[in-house]
């Protein structure tokens, strides 16, 4: 079971959305988003048409905005409320799903290292340029050929 908001929806109580919004510190946007993508289930309406939010769904939604708020995808948070509502235990799926991400802030790190320690030989070869007068079209900062180039991302 997801864990609980804090009595802020008990029993029966139906909440608007704006007071759903509101109690789990999320845009009524995104919690329209997270409806029609089947993260939430379809809210109950009021006779007037208005959706209506169960404790549960807050609880849910206090779920999806705490994975958000660790950088996971909607399709991975879906993933991981799919198994839980299909009684399965899905800490499994969320440490794998942790574990992509370590490993994707691993590499980029990784990348941006690689990218400084360019970055610091061209400005030192442009500089040294400089120093002894050496003429460039534009900038040998972006002239010069790095040492080892970063990977095209394009």
């Amino acid at each position: 079971m997801l864990p609980a908001i804090s009595q802020q929806a008990t029993g029966d109580e139906l909440l608007t959305i704006g007071e759903a919004a509101e109690r789990t510190d999320l845009t009524r946007k995104a919690i329209r988003l997270y409806e029609q993508r089947g993260l939430l289930p379809a809210a109950r309406r009021s006779d007037g048409g208005y959706r209506l939010y169960s404790a549960d769904d807050l609880d849910v939604l206090a779920f999806i905005r705490r994975a958000r708020a660790l950088d996971l995808h909607l399709e991975e948070i879906g993933d991981i409320l799919d198994l839980q509502r299909g009684g399965q235990q899905p800490c499994g799926q969320v440490l794998a799903v942790v574990d992509d991400h370590l490993a994707e802030i691993d590499r980029t790190i990784a990348d941006l290292k690689a990218l400084r320690r360019s970055l610091r030989s061209a400005r030192d070869v442009a500089k040294a340029g400089q120093r002894d007068g050496q003429r460039a079209v534009v900038c040998q900062i972006i002239e010069h050929e790095p040492a080892s180039p970063r990977p095209d991302r394009h």
